[in-house]
């Protein structure tokens, strides 16, 4: 009977509230998101402090960091917000113009530059009420469990071979080439495989310790190694490190592409033939069948396609 009188104290709202609160790490960012006054935040943790019988959230340093019994609570609240809204919103069918679902993007920065901007543009000029999350894939990233949690709807990368018990779809191929700077001595003499092997290397910093990138991967298969001289973990700022040094960048050609004209770098083929990169979006039976679930899929198909069709056709796992 306690645990039922407890259970009818318990609102959507609190449940809001509850995870806003212990993922923001503090009550008056909390309340920015919620669009709700301070007081009125403070007010739904004392309630919820009350109802766990625990703090939550407690002061460390100059900051907050919830308590054991909170960070367990933070993956079901997700669970709840994440389940509430689909059922209500799938139970109406999907008006993207109306919709204010909160779509939830992890995506590899290996990805063309222009991807994720306009993804971002096109689903916000055709679901303007929507909001948006794009997290990236760390280190730290289980995105399996973020799947299966609703943590994310969507994750989008690259893999040599995609893992087998989510759905997904190829959104693009493309050939691996390598990013030089203009001056670099391979633009005027060339390269062979024992040359490109040597040469200083800049890679991506590994998703986790000992793992290997997946262009790596394709080396070890072939029994070969490069050089890798340097690693970075925002991927995005390695074509500015290329221009000023000799380092080498090897990825795939469309990311190359958008830095030849802004940097003075300059795209050279491989001497070792690669096998082409794809990519792809990888979702979870959870949401297989969600309405904005599709939408989302759709937009991202649509938007992959708009930068370069597939050389195949989309390959999805039922």
């Amino acid at each position: 009977m306690r645990e039922q009188a407890l259970f009818d104290k318990i609102d959507l709202h609190l449940i809001r509230v509850l995870h806003t609160v212990l993922t923001d790490r503090s009550v008056s960012r909390a309340a920015i998101r919620l669009g709700m006054y301070q007081p009125a935040v403070s007010a739904a943790l004392k309630r919820l402090r009350d109802l766990a019988g625990d703090p939550l959230l407690v002061r460390s340093g100059t900051g907050m960091v919830p308590t054991d019994a909170g960070l367990r609570m933070i993956e079901p609240a997700a669970a709840i917000l994440r389940s509430a809204e689909m059922l209500f919103s799938d139970a109406r069918g999907f008006d993207p113009q109306t919709a204010t679902s909160t779509f939830r993007i992890a995506a590899s920065d290996y990805l063309d530059p222009l991807f994720l901007p306009l993804l971002m543009a096109q689903i916000k000029s055709l679901a303007p009420l929507a909001r948006i999350e794009i997290h990236p894939l760390t280190s730290d990233s289980d995105y399996h469990a973020h799947l299966s949690l609703g943590q994310v709807d969507v994750v989008i990368g690259n893999w040599q071979k995609p893992p087998e018990d989510l759905h997904m779809a190829r959104l693009l191929d493309d050939d691996l080439v390598s990013l030089v700077n203009r001056d670099h001595p391979a633009t005027r003499r060339g390269w062979d495989a024992e040359t490109w092997l040597a040469v200083d290397h800049i890679a991506p910093t590994p998703l986790h310790p000992g793992a290997r990138g997946i262009i790596d991967q394709m080396l070890d298969e072939m029994g070969l190694r490069r050089n890798i001289s340097a690693r970075c973990a925002h991927f995005g700022l390695i074509p500015d490190m290329v221009a000023s040094s000799l380092l080498v960048l090897t990825t795939g050609r469309q990311y190359c592409e958008r830095f030849t004209e802004r940097l003075p770098v300059k795209i050279l083929e491989c001497p070792i033939a690669l096998p082409r990169l794809v990519y792809y979006q990888l979702w979870h039976e959870r949401t297989h069948s969600s309405a904005s679930a599709r939408w989302l899929r759709e937009r991202i198909k649509a938007v992959a396609a708009s930068l370069r069709p597939p050389t195949g056709e989309s390959d999805t796992k039922t």
